[in-house]
């Protein structure tokens, strides 16, 4: 199948194909003799597997873990299990963050009138945030610096 139809039948974009190859998760595909891609059901399969890891908010590296780990039928489903349970501490950091995000966003919100005055404490938050050096300033837990 072409790389139309492989993106069609497996949810990952003709871009997202080209990436996971050039990336190393899928194999090269082989190619027509006008240069087309051409994909086989196993390449689907991995797509799909990719898709569903991405899902799940796997990053780009534990997917090729979770890839290699598939490929190796000898592998540990221990290994497996350490992966998720790790993503899944991940994810609960990401949680954290964001709540903290809204809290904040709320609070904010509440002390704003929204009435048309020129002073507003959502800005003056911003602002003020602006003017410390960003190795100083408070970091939400699990944030990223820029």
């Amino acid at each position: 199948m072409n790389i139309g139809e492989a993106a069609k039948r497996s949810g990952v974009s003709a871009k997202m194909i080209r990436y996971y190859e050039s990336a190393g998760l899928i194999a090269k595909a082989a190619r027509s003799e006008a240069g087309y891609r051409h994909y086989a059901d196993a390449d689907l399969h991995r797509l799909r597997f990719i898709h569903r890891a991405r899902e799940l908010g796997f990053p780009m590296v534990r997917i090729a873990e979770l890839l290699s780990l598939w490929d190796n039928e000898s592998r540990s489903n221990g290994e497996v299990k350490r992966l998720a349970e790790s993503h899944i501490v991940a994810l609960n950091r990401e949680i954290a963050a964001l709540q903290s995000m809204v809290k904040t966003l709320r609070r904010l919100t509440e002390s704003c009138q929204g009435d048309g005055r020129a002073h507003c404490p959502i800005l003056e938050d911003l602002a003020h945030a602006a003017a410390a050096p960003v190795a100083s300033r408070p970091q939400l837990k699990g944030a990223r610096r820029p």
